[in-house]
Order: C-alpha cells, then structure tokens, then sequence
C-alpha cells in the first residue's frame, strides 16, 4: 500500500515544497504583496482571491469601511498559509481564513486569535473523479493539496469505509487538478471551485459530491494576534459590525456581491455567482462547539504528522467575543 503524502513522478515534483503549507480556499499567486505594517491608524487586512472573501470585497467597494471611520487596505494572498504568516509577523493586523488552515499554524503561531466565523458552506468544495471512475471503491489515486483539500479527502474516504492508507495521495497545486486528472494521473480531488468546474469544462471529469453529503462542513474566520487585538479591541469590534452588514448585503444582494468580487480579483462571473450561492456568509461567535470541531481538525493533522503538540485551543478560540466573551 502507497503511503500518505507520496508525491507522483511527473511535474508534480517541482511543488513538493507545498506540502509544508496549509491552504486555505484560493490558490494564484498573490496579487499584492505585503510591505510593514501601515500607520497613521489604518488597518491591513490579508484576504484571499476568490468568491470566499465576497464580504471583504464589498464592504470595500461600497465603502463600509470608510463609513465606519475605518481606514482598511486589502491585502490579497494567493495562499491562506501566506495570510496566516503575515499576520504572525505583523504586515497586516487582520485576515481571513479557513478554520483548517488556521488552525495548522497554531502550533508555530501561538498568538493566533479567531474571533468569529463570517461563513460556512458544505457545498463550495466538491469531490470530483475522472470520468471511468465509477465509485469511490476504485480510487486508486487521489490529488490532495495540503490543509483543507487534504481533510475534506480524508473524511471523504472515511464517510465510505476506505482506508486512507490505500490510496496514493499525490501533492500538487489546485491549478495542477485538472491537468493530472485529464492525463489519468490521478482518479480525482476534492476541491473548492473553480477546479471542480475545470474538470466539467474539459470532460474529463464529473462532480459526484459536496463535503456537506458526508457531514463536512468548512468554516472562514477572521483571524488576528493577541498583541494586536489587545490594543485595538474596538477598532476588530468596528470590522466585525462592518462585516456583518456586508454579509448580509452578499446574502440579500448576489449580484452584487460579484460585481465587487469581478473587480476585485478579475474571476468569471457565472463562476462566482455559483460561488457565493453556495456559500452561506454570516457572522456568528466561535462556541464550544468550535472548539470541539477544531480539536477533530487537530487530531488529524496529528495523525498525519502535519502537527507534533496539541495547541491551546481554549486561548486561540474566542468564543462568544462580540458578546464580550474572551478577549
């Protein structure tokens, strides 16, 4: 039986550097690179590059922000683990992120907070296999990228009864899905969009479930330091109320929503307006329960190897924050 995290022989090689990275929900390079952190009162927040940051992408457009007395630059990421690290050393003040990917850097990043979630979704990240791959019993190969793709995989072959140690697990980017499994390189991956729809476009493929038909559900949060927040507390209060408007208006107003998402990162607009009906954006605190859902996060990336000391949990988790919970 192949073992976990084998890398396949073709181009996949030359990105087997991308194992040590926990992706969050975007994959280009980034757009924008960061540079120290701003002054004068203003706010860096880090984001990704796809339909998951609609909110961030409209508050600015709209100028919520400045509406608020908030003086914010968005700082655009092409990988979730890039956002985390410039977090940690202070080139913007804010971010969001998957609840995987955070949580993977918990470990290096102690002073990691979340405050709260601003979306979930069981549908934005599908299960796609080739096209003579008639059930998931005849998976030989599967394309993974580390973090979130890696999980929602492993709790794919779990929901039906595969062991995970019976199928070769080939690291590559997300843009590198669609051509591995058009050469029959791979059987499949789980994948947030637009790759599941790459694989439809090229015939390859056919999308056979979302992570929410085996009771798999990912989270964004808006994420921040210890150091910072302590300082700035009303000024993440201000974000989280500007968030929350723009949240609602995403959810009432999609159209919208995607103009401001086109502009922003210059994405397809049937293929974000798919995006954000699939995604449901709220904000809500961070409970106990998310805790209980991340120590399971934790304990796979235990179990794999990704993570080698259980972080503290109850620190970097803020729950019920807005309510004037932990700070």
């Amino acid at each position: 039986m192949a073992q976990r995290f084998k890398l396949g022989t073709t181009s996949v090689l030359a990105t087997a550097t991308l194992a040590a990275l926990f992706l969050g929900a975007c994959s280009r390079p980034a757009t924008e690179a960061a540079e120290s952190t701003s002054a004068g009162g203003s706010i860096r927040i880090a984001v990704g590059i796809d339909a998951s940051y609609a909110p961030f992408f409209l508050a600015k457009d709209e100028g919520m922000f400045d509406a608020a007395g908030l003086d914010v630059e968005l700082v655009q990421f092409g990988r979730g683990g890039e956002a985390v690290d410039a977090l940690s050393t202070g080139q913007v003040q804010m971010a969001g992120s998957s609840d995987t990917t955070t949580i993977a850097q918990l470990q290096q990043n102690p002073g990691l907070r979340a405050m709260y979630s601003y979306e979930t979704s069981g549908e934005y990240i599908k299960v796609v296999l080739r096209n003579r791959v008639d059930s998931p019993q005849a998976i030989r190969k599967l394309g993974i990228v580390p973090g979130l793709s890696q999980i929602s995989t492993d709790k794919y072959l779990e929901a039906n009864g595969i062991a995970a140690d019976s199928i070769e697990e080939i690291t590559a980017t997300p843009t590198d899905m669609p051509a591995l499994l058009s050469r029959g390189d791979i059987d499949g991956y789980v994948l947030w969009e637009p790759w599941p729809t790459a694989a439809l476009d090229q015939g390859t493929g056919k999308v056979v479930a979302t992570t929410g038909d085996y009771d798999w559900f990912y989270h964004h949060w808006a994420i921040t330091t210890d150091s910072w927040l302590s300082a700035n507390e009303e000024t993440a209060r201000t974000v989280r109320d500007v968030l929350q408007e723009a949240t609602e208006k995403v959810e009432a107003d999609p159209a919208a929503a995607t103009a401001a998402t086109m502009a922003a990162v210059n994405s397809d607009e049937q293929q974000t307006l798919t995006a954000i009906d699939e995604i449901d954006f709220v904000v809500e605190d961070l409970t106990e329960k998310s805790i209980e859902d991340a120590q399971s996060v934790v304990d796979f990336y235990l179990k794999v190897g990704a993570m080698n000391a259980q972080p503290d949990l109850n620190a970097s988790i803020l729950v019920d924050w807005s309510e004037g919970g932990q700070a």
